[in-house]
């Protein structure tokens, strides 16, 4: 027989301490409403446990199976589960209307890095001073990210001014899982790359000195 560990395990035998039980076997078949001394004879006799499944139901309900298997199992499913989740974070990633090439590149690596982390990502154009009158710059730096970061993130919408920063938010895309590799075929002739959708350009809010 085995005992419980944890608190959040289920009840197992003797720590059943309801008079009656809705038992279902081993083979899964419902037994119905059994003495629960009786439902612990039945699972002592074919060398496995009586586990209280459901135990909020009136009367619970309780099956035989073989505890430490139930409990390997259960522990497997949740480890599973927390692997399958990503945590996901927000990122931030600043540029400038005249950013340099350099500066620009290595941004662009850091967000695809992150959206394939599976992390949202807020880009952000700072302008100073007189560059507020110039916002089309910073269209056009963040409209040239979203084409760059195409099948791996989607921006959530348009760029919008907040203060002197003009942003975006860039979404992770789920990749698809990789396939096995399809039979060769004969390259088809390059298509010619389409320009990225023009991005409007938010009308400027007054900024507050």
């Amino acid at each position: 027989m085995v005992a419980r560990k944890d608190d959040g395990d289920p009840r197992v035998n003797e720590e059943i301490t309801v008079k009656d039980v809705l038992l279902i076997d081993e083979k899964g078949v419902k037994i119905g409403l059994t003495p629960t001394a009786e439902a612990i004879r039945m699972a002592e006799e074919r060398l496995l446990d009586l586990v209280e499944v459901a135990p909020q139901a009136s009367p619970p309900v309780c099956r035989i199976l073989d505890y430490g298997k139930y409990r390997y199992q259960l522990q497997k499913k949740e480890k599973d589960a927390r692997k399958k989740q990503k945590v996901q974070t927000m990122k931030e990633i600043k540029m400038r209307p005249k950013i340099d090439e350099h500066d620009y590149d290595f941004k662009v690596r850091a967000i695809k890095s992150f959206l394939e982390d599976g992390h949202r990502v807020k880009v952000s154009v700072f302008f100073r001073g007189r560059e507020m009158a110039f916002l089309g710059k910073g269209t056009e730096v963040l409209s040239r990210v979203i084409a760059e970061c195409e099948g791996l993130g989607k921006s959530e919408g348009d760029p919008r001014m907040e203060g002197r920063y003009m942003r975006i938010m860039l979404t992770p895309i789920n990749q698809p899982q990789p396939k096995s590799a399809p039979k060769a075929e004969k390259p088809k002739p390059a298509e010619k790359a389409k320009p990225a959708a023009a991005v409007p350009t938010p009308t400027p809010v007054p900024v507050t000195e």
